[in-house]
């Protein structure tokens, strides 16, 4: 039902939440997941930023929000309420929301 972003990947930089898409309307293209942007050796710095503002509890969203955080910065936010709207779409469901924001600010130099 596309309601909480945790499947979010990116297609050429823009964020995509897999549930929604038709796989066959990406024939082609290039898709890139969580397991496309870094190695257990060498985090991508959004994910160390996640770890250092321990902006991750259960884990479930996780994914989806770091996905959806490297398509904001792409996207070179102002303030941490760009951050905060642009990441509106992905959920937290143990509120782990202010941390994600602060990770992104970082990374964004904010």
């Amino acid at each position: 039902m596309g309601a909480c972003g945790a499947c979010t990947v990116l297609t050429r930089g823009r964020r995509m939440k897999s549930c929604l898409a038709l796989a066959a309307s990406y024939d082609g293209r290039s898709i890139t997941s969580i397991e496309g942007i870094g190695t257990p050796d060498e985090l991508h710095p959004l994910q160390e930023a996640f770890i250092r503002h321990d902006a991750l509890q259960c884990g479930y969203c996780t994914p989806g929000q770091i996905m959806s955080g490297i398509a904001v910065l792409a996207e070179k936010p102002r303030n941490r309420e760009a951050i905060r709207e642009a990441m509106s779409g992905n959920l937290c469901r143990c509120g782990a929301h202010p941390n994600i924001v602060e990770a992104i600010a970082e990374v964004a130099g904010l």
